[in-house]
Protein backbone atom coordinates (compact mmCIF):
# COMPACT_ATOMS: atom_id res chain seq x y z
CA UNK A 1 0.00 0.00 0.00
CA UNK A 2 1.48 3.48 -1.69
CA UNK A 3 -0.07 6.86 0.37
CA UNK A 4 0.57 9.73 -1.56
CA UNK A 5 1.56 13.33 -0.22
CA UNK A 6 1.23 16.61 -2.27
CA UNK A 7 2.96 19.62 -1.01
CA UNK A 8 2.62 22.63 -3.41
CA UNK A 9 4.10 26.31 -2.17
CA UNK A 10 6.20 29.23 -3.36
CA UNK A 11 9.92 29.39 -1.92
CA UNK A 12 10.12 32.55 0.67
CA UNK A 13 12.78 35.05 -0.50
CA UNK A 14 13.87 34.35 3.15
CA UNK A 15 15.01 31.24 2.00
CA UNK A 16 17.67 32.87 -0.99
CA UNK A 17 20.38 31.09 -1.38
CA UNK A 18 19.09 27.60 0.48
CA UNK A 19 20.42 24.11 -0.84
CA UNK A 20 17.45 22.69 -1.65
CA UNK A 21 17.60 19.92 1.12
CA UNK A 22 17.48 22.61 3.67
CA UNK A 23 15.30 24.45 2.23
CA UNK A 24 12.74 21.39 2.23
CA UNK A 25 13.45 20.85 5.73
CA UNK A 26 12.99 24.12 7.16
CA UNK A 27 9.55 24.36 5.06
CA UNK A 28 8.44 20.71 6.31
CA UNK A 29 9.76 20.05 9.44
CA UNK A 30 7.48 16.80 9.87
CA UNK A 31 10.03 14.91 7.38
CA UNK A 32 13.50 14.09 8.27
CA UNK A 33 16.10 14.96 5.88
CA UNK A 34 17.31 11.92 4.76
CA UNK A 35 13.61 11.25 3.47
CA UNK A 36 13.76 14.70 1.80
CA UNK A 37 16.88 13.95 -0.10
CA UNK A 38 15.21 10.67 -1.12
CA UNK A 39 12.73 12.32 -2.67
CA UNK A 40 14.51 14.70 -3.93
CA UNK A 41 17.09 11.77 -5.95
CA UNK A 42 13.67 10.18 -7.35
CA UNK A 43 12.80 13.28 -8.88
CA UNK A 44 9.52 14.00 -6.50
CA UNK A 45 10.58 17.67 -6.39
CA UNK A 46 9.42 19.99 -8.85
CA UNK A 47 10.98 23.44 -9.05
CA UNK A 48 8.94 25.28 -11.57
CA UNK A 49 7.08 22.34 -13.00
CA UNK A 50 11.00 20.74 -13.06
CA UNK A 51 12.45 18.24 -11.58
CA UNK A 52 15.71 18.88 -9.49
CA UNK A 53 17.43 15.79 -8.53
CA UNK A 54 20.42 17.90 -6.80
CA UNK A 55 19.76 18.14 -3.51
CA UNK A 56 23.01 20.84 -2.86
CA UNK A 57 21.03 23.21 -6.06
CA UNK A 58 20.45 26.48 -4.47
CA UNK A 59 17.26 28.56 -4.61
CA UNK A 60 16.61 32.19 -5.25
CA UNK A 61 13.56 32.60 -3.38
CA UNK A 62 10.47 32.66 -5.23
CA UNK A 63 10.33 29.28 -7.00
CA UNK A 64 7.21 27.75 -7.52
CA UNK A 65 7.57 24.22 -5.50
CA UNK A 66 5.56 20.90 -5.68
CA UNK A 67 6.65 17.61 -3.80
CA UNK A 68 4.87 14.46 -4.44
CA UNK A 69 5.64 12.14 -1.46
CA UNK A 70 5.42 8.95 -2.15
CA UNK A 71 5.56 6.75 0.84
CA UNK A 72 6.16 2.99 0.26
CA UNK A 73 5.75 0.27 2.70
CA UNK A 74 8.87 0.33 4.32
CA UNK A 75 8.87 -3.07 5.60
CA UNK A 76 8.30 -6.71 4.43
CA UNK A 77 7.00 -8.08 7.90
CA UNK A 78 4.00 -9.88 7.80
CA UNK A 79 0.59 -9.25 9.97
CA UNK A 80 -0.86 -11.58 12.67
CA UNK A 81 -3.81 -11.32 14.71
CA UNK A 82 -1.87 -11.27 18.12
CA UNK A 83 -3.01 -10.19 21.17
CA UNK A 84 -1.79 -6.44 22.28
CA UNK A 85 -1.85 -4.88 25.45
CA UNK A 86 -2.63 -1.21 24.42
CA UNK A 87 -2.26 1.42 27.03
CA UNK A 88 -3.60 4.53 24.82
CA UNK A 89 -3.94 5.18 20.97
CA UNK A 90 -4.53 8.04 18.97
CA UNK A 91 -4.46 8.88 15.31
CA UNK A 92 -0.72 10.28 16.36
CA UNK A 93 0.78 7.80 18.51
CA UNK A 94 0.13 4.15 20.50
CA UNK A 95 1.28 3.19 23.50
CA UNK A 96 1.89 -0.52 24.51
CA UNK A 97 2.66 -2.52 27.19
CA UNK A 98 4.96 -5.23 25.93
CA UNK A 99 5.26 -8.46 28.09
CA UNK A 100 8.60 -10.18 28.98
CA UNK A 101 9.07 -12.48 26.37
CA UNK A 102 7.60 -11.16 23.43
CA UNK A 103 10.43 -9.91 19.81
CA UNK A 104 9.39 -6.67 18.96
CA UNK A 105 11.01 -7.07 15.40
CA UNK A 106 10.91 -9.89 13.46
CA UNK A 107 14.32 -11.56 12.62
CA UNK A 108 17.07 -13.91 11.97
CA UNK A 109 15.08 -16.89 13.91
CA UNK A 110 12.15 -14.85 15.03
CA UNK A 111 10.10 -13.93 11.52
CA UNK A 112 6.82 -13.87 13.43
CA UNK A 113 4.85 -13.89 16.32
CA UNK A 114 6.43 -10.60 17.28
CA UNK A 115 5.35 -7.25 18.70
CA UNK A 116 5.53 -5.71 14.91
CA UNK A 117 3.53 -8.92 13.59
CA UNK A 118 0.68 -7.97 16.19
CA UNK A 119 1.20 -4.18 15.14
CA UNK A 120 0.91 -4.58 11.59
CA UNK A 121 -2.64 -6.19 12.38
CA UNK A 122 -3.94 -4.05 14.84
CA UNK A 123 -2.71 -0.50 12.34
CA UNK A 124 -1.74 -1.45 8.39
CA UNK A 125 -0.52 1.58 7.77
CA UNK A 126 2.10 0.94 10.00
CA UNK A 127 4.09 -0.94 7.02
CA UNK A 128 5.00 2.63 5.66
CA UNK A 129 6.78 3.51 8.62
CA UNK A 130 10.35 2.81 9.01
CA UNK A 131 10.49 0.00 11.60
CA UNK A 132 6.98 -0.24 11.42
CA UNK A 133 6.81 2.85 13.33
CA UNK A 134 8.52 2.06 16.21
CA UNK A 135 10.28 4.42 18.08
CA UNK A 136 12.60 2.72 21.09
CA UNK A 137 13.09 -1.08 21.58
CA UNK A 138 12.82 -3.46 24.15
CA UNK A 139 14.60 -6.35 24.80
CA UNK A 140 12.81 -9.71 24.16
CA UNK A 141 12.87 -10.35 28.02
CA UNK A 142 12.30 -7.02 29.08
CA UNK A 143 8.74 -6.03 29.87
CA UNK A 144 7.40 -2.99 30.03
CA UNK A 145 5.76 -0.15 28.06
CA UNK A 146 6.96 1.52 24.51
CA UNK A 147 5.98 3.69 22.06
CA UNK A 148 4.99 3.65 18.30
CA UNK A 149 4.64 6.30 16.05
CA UNK A 150 0.95 6.14 13.94
CA UNK A 151 1.99 8.35 11.25
CA UNK A 152 5.44 9.61 9.11
CA UNK A 153 5.00 13.62 11.22
CA UNK A 154 4.84 11.73 14.13
CA UNK A 155 7.49 9.81 14.07
CA UNK A 156 10.18 12.16 12.89
CA UNK A 157 9.39 14.36 15.49
CA UNK A 158 9.57 11.65 18.70
CA UNK A 159 12.57 10.59 16.81
CA UNK A 160 13.92 13.68 17.57
CA UNK A 161 12.65 14.17 20.80
CA UNK A 162 14.65 10.74 21.95
CA UNK A 163 17.96 11.78 20.03
CA UNK A 164 17.13 15.16 22.52
CA UNK A 165 16.72 12.98 25.13
CA UNK A 166 13.19 14.65 25.88
CA UNK A 167 11.75 11.45 26.75
CA UNK A 168 11.27 10.14 30.15
CA UNK A 169 12.10 6.67 30.21
CA UNK A 170 12.17 4.92 34.14
CA UNK A 171 12.51 1.20 34.77
CA UNK A 172 12.26 -0.88 37.70
CA UNK A 173 15.48 -3.67 38.41
CA UNK A 174 16.58 -6.43 40.97
CA UNK A 175 20.69 -6.05 41.12
CA UNK A 176 22.87 -8.75 42.66
CA UNK A 177 24.13 -7.46 45.43
CA UNK A 178 23.97 -4.96 47.55
CA UNK A 179 24.37 -1.39 46.47
CA UNK A 180 25.01 1.41 49.21
CA UNK A 181 23.04 4.27 48.20
CA UNK A 182 21.83 5.48 44.34
CA UNK A 183 23.85 6.88 41.94
CA UNK A 184 24.54 7.66 38.54
CA UNK A 185 26.89 5.56 35.99
CA UNK A 186 28.31 7.30 32.98
CA UNK A 187 30.64 4.86 31.10
CA UNK A 188 30.46 4.68 27.08
CA UNK A 189 29.18 1.25 25.63
CA UNK A 190 29.44 -0.22 22.23
CA UNK A 191 29.92 -3.66 20.88
CA UNK A 192 31.82 -5.93 22.79
CA UNK A 193 36.03 -6.65 20.96
CA UNK A 194 35.48 -10.12 21.07
CA UNK A 195 31.88 -10.95 21.52
CA UNK A 196 30.17 -9.07 19.15
CA UNK A 197 26.58 -9.91 19.76
CA UNK A 198 27.06 -8.33 23.58
CA UNK A 199 27.58 -4.55 23.87
CA UNK A 200 30.20 -3.63 26.33
CA UNK A 201 31.88 -0.39 28.54
CA UNK A 202 34.67 0.21 25.99
CA UNK A 203 36.68 3.96 25.59
CA UNK A 204 35.54 4.44 21.90
CA UNK A 205 31.75 3.66 22.93
CA UNK A 206 28.98 5.85 22.39
CA UNK A 207 27.85 8.03 25.67
CA UNK A 208 25.67 5.95 27.68
CA UNK A 209 24.25 7.67 31.37
CA UNK A 210 22.35 5.50 33.80
CA UNK A 211 20.59 7.39 36.71
CA UNK A 212 19.04 4.92 39.87
CA UNK A 213 17.96 4.84 43.49
CA UNK A 214 17.28 2.33 45.79
CA UNK A 215 13.99 0.99 46.42
CA UNK A 216 14.89 -1.93 48.99
CA UNK A 217 17.65 -3.55 50.50
CA UNK A 218 17.30 -7.32 50.35
CA UNK A 219 19.76 -10.10 51.92
CA UNK A 220 22.00 -10.14 48.79
CA UNK A 221 19.81 -8.45 45.87
CA UNK A 222 19.05 -4.37 45.81
CA UNK A 223 15.28 -3.69 44.07
CA UNK A 224 16.08 -0.32 42.01
CA UNK A 225 14.30 2.65 40.01
CA UNK A 226 16.38 3.44 36.87
CA UNK A 227 16.08 6.60 34.53
CA UNK A 228 17.56 6.30 31.33
CA UNK A 229 19.35 9.40 30.32
CA UNK A 230 20.50 7.69 27.34
CA UNK A 231 19.26 4.82 25.10
CA UNK A 232 21.88 2.42 23.94
CA UNK A 233 21.31 -1.35 23.35
CA UNK A 234 21.41 -3.24 26.63
CA UNK A 235 22.20 0.08 28.19
CA UNK A 236 21.01 -0.45 32.35
CA UNK A 237 22.30 -4.73 32.05
CA UNK A 238 25.65 -3.77 30.77
CA UNK A 239 25.96 -0.91 33.20
CA UNK A 240 24.69 -2.54 36.17
CA UNK A 241 27.36 -5.64 35.34
CA UNK A 242 30.29 -2.99 34.54
CA UNK A 243 29.57 -2.19 38.38
CA UNK A 244 29.27 -5.67 39.29
CA UNK A 245 26.04 -5.72 40.22
CA UNK A 246 24.50 -7.32 36.85
CA UNK A 247 20.76 -7.98 36.95
CA UNK A 248 19.18 -11.02 38.40
CA UNK A 249 18.43 -13.54 35.72
CA UNK A 250 20.60 -11.96 32.98
CA UNK A 251 21.11 -14.50 30.70
CA UNK A 252 24.09 -12.58 28.90
CA UNK A 253 25.42 -10.45 31.42
CA UNK A 254 24.56 -12.11 34.63
CA UNK A 255 27.19 -14.21 35.68
CA UNK A 256 27.02 -17.18 38.07
CA UNK A 257 23.98 -17.13 40.50
CA UNK A 258 23.88 -16.30 43.77
CA UNK A 259 22.17 -17.78 47.09
CA UNK A 260 22.27 -16.19 50.03
CA UNK A 261 23.65 -18.06 53.19
CA UNK A 262 21.09 -20.55 54.46
CA UNK A 263 18.77 -19.81 52.11
CA UNK A 264 15.77 -21.98 52.29
CA UNK A 265 15.29 -24.70 49.22
CA UNK A 266 12.20 -23.09 48.44
CA UNK A 267 13.88 -19.47 47.72
CA UNK A 268 16.66 -21.72 46.26
CA UNK A 269 14.30 -22.91 43.39
CA UNK A 270 12.73 -19.84 42.91
CA UNK A 271 15.76 -17.96 42.13
CA UNK A 272 17.04 -20.99 39.70
CA UNK A 273 13.59 -20.86 38.04
CA UNK A 274 14.10 -17.01 37.44
CA UNK A 275 14.86 -17.07 33.68
CA UNK A 276 15.43 -13.73 32.67
CA UNK A 277 16.39 -10.45 33.09
CA UNK A 278 14.31 -8.56 36.41
CA UNK A 279 13.99 -5.43 34.13
CA UNK A 280 11.10 -3.49 33.46
CA UNK A 281 10.01 -0.47 32.05
CA UNK A 282 8.11 1.13 34.10
CA UNK A 283 6.89 4.74 33.05
CA UNK A 284 7.17 6.84 29.85
CA UNK A 285 6.51 10.43 29.18
CA UNK A 286 7.02 12.65 26.11
CA UNK A 287 5.61 15.66 24.12
CA UNK A 288 2.42 14.69 22.10
CA UNK A 289 3.75 15.42 18.26
CA UNK A 290 0.29 16.83 17.95
CA UNK A 291 -0.04 19.42 20.45
CA UNK A 292 3.27 19.33 22.45
CA UNK A 293 0.95 18.39 25.75
CA UNK A 294 3.65 15.90 27.68
CA UNK A 295 2.11 12.83 28.25
CA UNK A 296 2.87 10.05 31.07
CA UNK A 297 2.12 6.00 30.93
CA UNK A 298 2.76 3.69 34.62
CA UNK A 299 2.50 0.11 33.56
CA UNK A 300 2.62 -1.92 36.93
CA UNK A 301 5.24 -4.19 37.27
CA UNK A 302 4.11 -7.79 35.86
CA UNK A 303 3.34 -10.71 38.08
CA UNK A 304 6.45 -12.74 38.18
CA UNK A 305 8.69 -9.52 39.08
CA UNK A 306 5.87 -9.05 42.05
CA UNK A 307 5.92 -13.29 43.05
CA UNK A 308 10.01 -12.50 42.62
CA UNK A 309 9.83 -9.01 45.09
CA UNK A 310 7.82 -10.92 47.35
CA UNK A 311 10.12 -14.85 47.55
CA UNK A 312 12.92 -12.03 48.41
CA UNK A 313 10.96 -10.41 50.96
CA UNK A 314 10.19 -13.68 52.76
CA UNK A 315 13.51 -14.69 52.68
CA UNK A 316 14.79 -11.48 54.45
CA UNK A 317 11.58 -11.93 57.51
CA UNK A 318 13.16 -15.47 57.84
CA UNK A 319 16.65 -14.70 58.51
CA UNK A 320 15.50 -11.09 60.55
CA UNK A 321 18.05 -11.37 63.41
CA UNK A 322 16.04 -12.02 66.41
Amino acid sequence: MTITHHFTTTIPVNLAGYRLDKALAELLPDYSRTRLQQWIREGQVLINHTPWQSAKAKLKGGEHLHLTALLHPEVAWQAQPLALNLLYEDEEVLVVNKPAGLVVHPGAGNPENTLVNALLHHAPKLVNLPRAGIIHRLDKDTSGILVVAHSLKAHTFMTAQLQARAFTREYQAIATGLLVAGGTIEAPLGRHPTHRTKMAVVAAGRPAITHYRIIHRYRAHTHLRVQLETGRTHQIRVHFAYKHHPLLGDPVYGGRLYFPPTSQPNFIQCLQNWQRQALHAEKLGFQHPSNGQWMEWIAPLPEDMQLLLTALAQDQHEHKPM
